[in-house]
């Protein structure tokens, strides 16, 4: 599947753990579901202008949830961790606060 840098990333997750991530050069995405880690290293690359180190990534299975009788669940996603090198910052995430 050929896919463009804006497809393979979908959006930046803040979360708590993700915050504590971004002091050591981590930062967290939501990414595309068939998208692989070199695919995700150069969208990184191209959008951000950054160097990647490393590519970490994971799927997220959705969770049980319940609207009164009728049951159901979450969607399931994929979540990648990228690392950078010490001095490269993504301007992006410096202004997010949780």
């Amino acid at each position: 599947m050929n896919l463009v840098a804006y497809d393979v990333i979908i959006r930046p997750i803040i979360t708590e753990k993700s915050s504590s991530l971004m002091e050591r050069n981590k930062y967290t995405f939501e990414v595309h579901k068939s998208a692989n880690k070199i695919q995700i290293r150069q969208a990184v690359e191209q959008i951000f202008k950054v160097k990647v180190l490393s590519v970490n990534t994971m799927n997220v299975s959705g969770k049980p949830k319940r609207m009164g009788a009728f049951l159901g669940k979450t969607r399931s996603w994929k979540k990648a961790v990228v690392a950078l090198p010490e001095g490269q910052r993504i301007e992006f995430f410096e202004g997010a606060s949780v």
